[in-house]
């Protein structure tokens, strides 16, 4: 009989759902985009209600697409956003008000406030992480300073604070039990990564109750049952939930020490598997936990960009120099080679390795043979560099050489970039035939504990597509400087 895995992989544009068989390969997937709320301030925020809506109706598509086959879906597998931080209330489910997505900058000033006080060095040796706006930490005291309802809610111990992974465990299993895993908990500056804990100064220092935070759990444990609001018919384990920057590093096999992954999104994250050692980088990479499989914890090294391929999204949505994604590899290949053009996509902010929330986007070098098309590739090319970055501090931070890349997401089906990523980072690039690796990475984590896979056999099954540096050094260096 047939046997299937379901995977939630919710991110920041939108949910997906798909199907795994017993091979782990994808039958069935639905998708849903839900709406980017930009205020007046700037900020950027999310409906929690409008993700958990569609994550329902993406499921019941999938559920009902199978049919009389729904019963053999054995188990479910989450993948969020992460650093997206919501509240609601415990006894009702109701949020206090729109998620904070992680992009948005709206704790820099108070960032600002904890760094005058001295705390950034406790916040890095302690989290891994550099004291920045865009971890939960300074979102959710916003949240403490400026909602009212939060406020009442943790004087009365109803509030909760977690990421969207624990809102969906929370909304969709009948525990109605307030949960995280270590990959999510680790991402949020709160959590003591040595001590595997909710720090208390921290949480302190941020006003955050404790008792309003996740009980943390390992990545593969039974985070409770769902019957996906009831068009399942019957009750599943959701038994494996990550970040989805964790979940493509799974997903990618990077599952042993010094396997390295690049995930192309909105944003993007370069992780590389550290083991059991906890590597703290004094270079702007930020130190977290992979997962805590069978009871054993990995850490990673990881840069996280602002801006990747949410800058093709600004080139066809705002300045509307394409219609559509597929079409700026074209257009990059036919740029003016000599064309001069970079573009820092720093539209509220840089990220890794510089960490300065307070930096605007620039378009610089224009010549007179810059045009739409020298534009554009200017755009791809940044995502290129920005991986680049990321890939040189980690090669010095391991002190090892790196010579390979697994990547995933959208903008690997962009063979200009894919080449240029190759050139620029001087890496082989290898690109898996499964497109959605934070989907498949739960999955698989999801099916293993469901006794559905077996790793080592399932992982066996993907195959890649690989891009080689051809660029000479020179070239290279010249064009890495002047960017």
């Amino acid at each position: 009989m047939a046997e299937y895995i379901l995977s939630i992989d919710q991110s920041t544009q939108g949910t997906k759902v798909l199907l795994f068989d017993e091979r782990g390969k994808v039958v069935l997937r639905a998708d849903r985009p839900h709406g980017q709320i930009i205020t007046d301030e700037g900020y950027v925020e999310h409906n929690p209600d409008e993700i958990l809506e569609n994550t329902l109706a993406l499921c019941k598509n999938i559920i009902d697409k199978l049919g009389d086959e729904k019963g053999a879906i054995k188990a479910l597998g989450i993948a969020n956003q992460r650093e997206t931080s919501l509240a609601w209330n415990k006894e009702s489910g109701e949020p206090v008000c729109n998620a904070v997505v992680w992009q948005c900058s709206r704790g820099e000033e108070i960032c600002s406030r904890h760094k005058a006080e001295g705390l950034a060095e406790y916040v890095f040796e302690t989290t891994g992480l550099p004291l920045s706006p865009y971890f939960p930490a300074s979102k959710l005291q916003w949240i403490m300073e400026n909602v009212e309802a939060a406020r009442a809610l943790a004087a009365a111990d109803k509030l909760a604070f977690g990421t969207v992974d624990s809102w969906l465990v929370y909304k969709l299993t009948k525990e109605k039990r307030h949960l995280t895993d270590f990959s999510n908990a680790s991402r949020t500056q709160l959590f003591d990564i040595r001590r595997l804990k909710w720090d208390e100064r921290l949480c302190e220092s941020f006003n955050i109750p404790l008792t309003a935070l996740p009980s943390v759990e390992m990545s593969d444990a039974v985070f409770g049952h769902t019957d996906l609001g009831g068009a399942l018919g019957c009750e599943i384990p959701v038994c494996a939930v990550m970040g989805d920057s964790h979940a493509a590093l799974f997903g990618q096999n990077c599952r042993d020490m010094g396997g390295i992954k690049a995930t192309y999104g909105t944003g993007s994250s370069v992780m590389m598997n550290t083991g059991s050692k906890c590597i703290l980088s004094e270079n702007g990479l930020a130190t977290s936990l992979a997962w805590g499989i069978g009871g054993n914890i990995s850490y990673v090294l990881e840069g996280n960009l602002n801006y990747t391929g949410a800058v093709i999204t600004w080139l066809k949505d705002e300045v509307k120099l394409i219609e559509d994604a597929g079409e700026t590899e074209e257009l990059a290949r036919k740029a003016n080679k000599t064309d001069t053009a970079y573009f820092v996509p720093a539209f509220t902010g840089l990220g890794a390795p510089y960490w300065k929330p307070w930096a605007r986007g620039s378009l610089t070098g224009i010549t007179r043979t810059t045009g739409k098309n020298e534009i554009v590739r200017a755009c791809v090319e940044c995502i290129g560099y920005q991986i680049a970055d990321l890939v040189r501090l980690m090669r010095e931070a391991c002190g090892e050489e790196i010579k390979v890349i697994k990547v995933d997401g959208a903008p690997t089906g962009n063979g200009y970039l894919m080449e240029f990523q190759s050139n620029i980072a001087d890496i082989e690039v290898k690109i898996p035939d499964i497109r959605e690796l934070s989907a498949m990475g739960a999955a698989y984590l999801a099916g293993s504990r469901a006794g559905v896979y077996n790793l080592e056999e399932i992982f066996e099954t993907v195959r890649y597509t690989s891009y080689s540096p051809d660029m000479d050094e020179k070239t290279r260096k010249e064009l890495y400087e002047k960017y």
